[in-house]
């Protein structure tokens, strides 16, 4: 759901309006990506996935001998770019790392369709 809302900015010589949208909590959905939930998910364990690696102190050829991929896909996933990794990769990856990943399925709060998540803990 977003919200319309206006501003008006003011300075010494100039005033304007500036109209501004909040968004929801997906940004994929926000600007119309198809299969916004995955986007954000994938998105989502590329940090996590960041996160131990550094939390480790691995360095990016370190880490790719650990996961078993290339330092350039290491790079790239780093980067954000995670374009070309199914989430069963980041899952691997994010095991190789020292790390369980649990997958759970429950019946949506709403009468409708259900949405991906990630919770880190």
């Amino acid at each position: 759901m977003s919200v319309d809302m206006s501003y008006k900015i003011e300075s010494r010589d100039m005033s304007e309006e500036l109209q501004v949208t909040r968004g929801s909590s997906n940004v994929f959905a926000d600007l119309g990506f198809k299969d916004a939930d995955q986007h954000l998910l994938k998105a989502r364990l590329a940090m996590a996935i960041a996160t131990l690696i550094k939390q480790q102190g691995l360095s990016q050829i370190a880490a790719s001998d650990r996961v078993g991929i290339s330092q350039p896909d290491i790079s790239k996933l780093l980067r954000g770019r995670v374009l070309g990794f199914s989430l069963e990769r980041l899952f691997d990856i994010a095991c190789a790392l020292g790390t369980d990943v649990e997958i759970k399925l429950k019946p949506a709060s709403t009468n409708r369709d259900g949405h991906l998540l990630l919770r880190v803990a």
